[in-house]
């Protein structure tokens, strides 16, 4: 499983026009890619990693201690998280000018890891808005720091 996680202001997506997900306070922008070799138990380290993550900016939550330091995580303030499939982060550009996708899971495989990914964040107490799997989407956000991170299992 491969995360792009961006710290974000505001971020939405939208299909066919229609806005289905929205970030409209501060938290991450989530894109994620799955490849064949992915698992139910991958899916749950990533979002307990992602929830747990120390990026987000001193606004808040229970520990004053981390207000100071500026680091909080997801978990210790509440914040949104808008999760994004993305199969591309899969593709493979080193031969040719052409990517090989042969590395991301198929549909059929991705889209119930995606879900249970979504899940697992729900159940450890994250507010998720999602795109729509497999959809031509188009994501719009405002990247604060700017900070962005690649995880990796």
């Amino acid at each position: 499983m491969r995360i792009v996680a961006q710290r974000s202001s505001f971020a939405s997506v939208s299909v066919e026009g229609e806005t289905v997900g929205v970030l409209d306070s501060p938290g991450l922008v989530l894109l994620v890619g799955i490849t064949g070799e992915d698992s139910a138990q991958v899916a749950e380290k990533m979002a307990a990693k992602i929830w747990g993550l120390r990026i987000l900016e001193g606004t808040g939550g229970s520990d004053p201690e981390a207000w100071s330091k500026g680091d909080v995580s997801c978990s210790d303030v509440g914040a949104p998280l808008l999760v994004i499939s993305q199969f591309t982060l899969y593709g493979d550009t080193r031969k040719g000018r052409r990517p090989s996708w042969d590395a991301a899971a198929p549909a059929e495989i991705a889209e119930p890891l995606f879900d249970h990914f979504v899940d697992t964040l729900r159940g450890l107490g994250a507010h998720v808005e999602t795109g729509v799997f497999g959809a031509q989407m188009e994501v719009s956000l405002t990247n604060t720091g700017p900070v962005t991170l690649i995880l990796e299992m």
